[in-house]
């Protein structure tokens, strides 16, 4: 009888010690799908997309592929980047006039609210032309146009900068719509350079007097 008991009790360990690498088995099992779970895009603590992409209807003009795609102008500084996209040549011409290519090629995590040549052409033309022969007064706008660290489209929400011109630039809003400074419209927004972050905009900033 005795005997039995102890049979017993050593069938009993059996059976919980094959029940516990059963166990184990389902948890390697699980262990092993975790990758795949983890192969979701990473997010943010606001479950937002923590890198988010180009934003704006402006976009859609941008080429798909070359030196002038997102891609493309991901590669280069700020300025030479901005000189191989077409909707930008007004701005890249004011840049090399003012002699600032090398400063904002150099320049590291900085943002750039860059003005589309249609916003340029806001401007009267007998305007546009004395500020562009004005070296001092156009290098005052367009560092007005600069922010000296990388703003991410959340930051525009309630922004307020301290630019390159040493005035301070407002933006507001929300989503994909944000203005900055009094009026002006991200266009397409949050594209990448190699040393910025840029922001199209469809008007030319004016600082403070």
């Amino acid at each position: 009888m005795h005997r039995n008991r102890i049979a017993a009790g050593v069938l009993a360990a059996a059976a919980l010690a094959i029940g516990a690498t059963a166990c184990s088995g389902d948890d390697d099992g699980d262990a092993a799908a975790a990758p795949a779970a983890s192969s979701a895009p990473e997010t943010s603590m606001s479950g937002a997309p923590a890198a988010e992409g180009p934003f704006g209807p402006a976009c859609s003009a941008v080429p798909a592929s070359g030196k002038g795609s997102f891609q493309g102008m991901a590669a280069d500084p700020v300025a030479t980047a901005a000189s191989n996209n077409p909707v930008l040549s007004t701005l890249v011409s004011a840049v090399q006039k003012a002699g600032l290519v090398d400063t904002l090629n150099s320049s590291k995590n900085i943002t750039v609210f860059a003005p589309t040549n249609d916003a340029f052409k806001k401007i009267p033309k007998e305007t546009l032309d004395k500020v562009l022969s004005d070296k001092k007064t156009l290098t005052g706008i367009l560092t007005y146009h600069v922010v000296g660290r990388q703003v991410a489209p959340s930051g525009l929400a309630a922004g307020d900068f301290k630019t390159l011109n040493g005035a301070m630039l407002k933006s507001s809003g929300s989503g994909e719509s944000f203005t900055v400074g009094e009026d002006a419209k991200v266009v397409c927004g949050n594209v990448q350079t190699a040393n910025a972050t840029v922001y199209i905009i469809d008007s030319v900033l004016m600082p403070p007097k």
